[in-house]
């Protein structure tokens, strides 16, 4: 579950989860005022799909599913979960576009036939009145048939984008493994220095390394070396330098 919501960009995620659980996630959910699609195909979900905002169910699913769904996939396609949004969409903006457009007519021819602006001069003969009404009519049925002409490929295009997801993650994987191992090249430094003699000469090798951008530096003061980690890359001569400016010698720099 984890794997496939990292393809497609879901960020939570809930597996493993019995039917009582399922519906109180869904009911958590609706009870912070969100809208909740779910879809399920067996006995066990139709508490949810029951509690859900819309219930979808896959029409190969149980009856009890089925019964209990708002919308039933035909299909045993998921991907039509998607089709089935999209199309609703387009279906209440085709009804919001013919009330429009009845109402348009009535507010304005039916005044106007009954001669509510005959003192202003504004008349109009009920016979052009009527074929307005028709007409309106005539609009409201036409605009409804235009949804037989959706074509239903927003799944084949939500696949296409998932597709460039999962690419655009692969890619990005590479970059941070590459980082990382680029990280891991210059991760660690030994030095081994002579010339320290006390606890003021340790303090004084690390405060010079550590003032370096880019480096956390400690040092063994019994065996005469520099544990050295690098954040990002830093010659190792800035290293050597900034020890010998503090009078220590450099006797060796393992990488």
């Amino acid at each position: 579950a984890k794997a496939i919501a990292r393809e497609v960009g879901i960020k939570h995620v809930y597996a493993g989860v019995l039917p009582e659980g399922k519906e109180r996630i869904v009911a958590e959910m609706v009870g912070k005022g969100k809208r909740v699609a779910f879809v399920g195909d067996g006995v066990n979900d139709a508490p949810a799909l029951n509690g859900a905002s819309v219930g979808i169910a896959i029409g190969a699913g149980s009856d009890v599913a089925v019964e209990s769904a708002d919308v039933v996939l035909v299909k045993d396609d998921v991907t039509d979960v998607v089709n089935s949004i999209n199309l609703s969409r387009k279906t209440m903006r085709n009804i919001k576009q013919n009330l429009f457009w009845a109402f348009f007519y009535n507010v304005l021819c039916i005044p106007l036939a009954a001669g509510a602006f005959y003192s202003l001069g504004v008349e109009l003969s009920p016979i052009y009145c009527a074929l307005a009404m028709s007409c309106s009519s005539l609009f409201v049925v036409g605009n409804a048939l235009r949804l037989r002409l959706i074509r239903l490929d927003r799944a084949k295009s939500f696949n296409r984008a998932a597709a460039k997801r999962i690419k655009e993650n692969d890619i990005n994987a590479e970059k941070v493994k590459f980082e990382n191992e680029r990280k891991e090249e210059v991760a660690k430094v030994i030095i081994h220095i002579e010339g320290m003699m006390c606890k003021h000469c340790q303090s004084r090798v690390e405060k010079v390394l550590n003032a370096i951008d880019g480096v956390e530096a400690s040092v063994d003061l019994e065996n005469n070396l520099a544990n050295v980690k690098l954040s990002k890359p830093v010659d190792l001569e800035v290293l050597k330098k900034a020890i010998e400016d503090a009078d220590y010698s450099v006797v060796d720099i393992c990488q």
